[in-house]
């Protein structure tokens, strides 16, 4: 019947970015893999719908509290989600005491905290810019701007995105005004496109100031979300890059604010809140025609 069959979860959200977690850490430690179906059997209307599914298994790595494994509503896993960290860092560190907290997840190791004020950091790691680790499908020197664009040639649309590899590959279009474009059906187009193998997020960034951003995202997996804290940590770090903000600002999202910081350790520091929204259980019944 599946893995989340009466599994108990909780809902919560980072700055509007809809999280489900699931802790499959008791047992012999060899709790099996959620199959795509499953998942997304898990985030329709009568399941638990979420942006990312937040599954944490028993630690593979010794000094670490869980590893995590990231799924997306469309039954993908992802990489990274600095929101959803925020989450599981959330839940562990209620559970333990612990205020410093390492997590293994298939992008690598990423440590957490609480700050004084409350407020969760994670440490995202290092970002990624060469076009074989972002991936590209092909090769450019530069990937603070490549050729890429939406709408006729001689008038695009969008044009000439920054792409950064942030746990996740990111393409990050720089606007005047982030709503002032239907990123519903840009998006789509834009994530499945041949120049991305492993598909992207989608970024539209304004630059306000040097310490502040605003943006909105269209999440590789997951569709149009209030809030991708990937994607901020690669807007603010290809903001950077082209000199255009400090290393440190305030990226203003659908759902709310995070503030990121490019440390001259090349790590980049994600801080935000965390709301919990409430506990539950998957109905078996969801998940009988799902396969694994």
């Amino acid at each position: 019947m599946g893995v989340l069959a009466n599994q108990a979860f909780v809902k919560m959200n980072g700055v509007g970015n809809e999280i489900v977690v699931v802790d499959l850490r008791q047992g012999d430690g060899k709790a099996p893999v959620i199959g795509a179906d499953e998942a997304r059997v898990a985030a329709s209307p009568q399941g638990a719908p979420y942006d990312q599914l937040m599954a944490l298994y028993p630690p593979r790595t010794p000094g670490t509290d869980a590893f995590v494994r990231i799924y997306n509503n469309d039954g993908s896993e992802a990489g990274a989600c600095g929101n959803g960290m925020r989450c599981v860092a959330s839940i562990v560190s209620d559970a333990s005491g612990k205020s410093t907290l390492t997590f293994e997840t298939k992008a690598g190791l990423i440590n957490a905290w609480k700050g004084a004020d409350g407020l969760f950091t994670i440490d995202m790691g290092k970002p990624r810019f060469a076009w074989n680790e972002i991936p590209l499908a092909e090769e450019f020197r530069d990937t603070r701007a490549i050729e890429l664009q939406i709408g006729p040639i001689d008038k695009p649309v969008l044009h000439s995105p920054a792409a950064v590899n942030m746990g996740n590959p990111h393409a990050i279009f720089w606007v005047d005004d982030p709503y002032a474009y239907d990123l519903e059906r840009f998006g789509p187009l834009l994530e499945n496109h041949p120049i991305f193998p492993d598909r992207a997020n989608i970024t539209l960034a304004h630059i306000v100031s040097r310490e502040h951003i605003v943006i909105r995202t269209w999440e590789r997996g997951a569709g149009l979300t209030k809030a991708c804290g990937s994607a901020a940590c690669a807007t603010a770090v290809a903001a950077a890059r082209l000199k255009r903000t400090d290393r440190k600002v305030k990226v203003t999202l659908p759902g709310g604010e995070l503030t990121i910081e490019w440390r001259a350790d090349d790590h980049v520091l994600m801080t935000g809140p965390v709301a919990f929204e409430f506990n539950g259980t998957f109905n078996p019944a969801l998940f009988e025609q799902a396969t694994p």
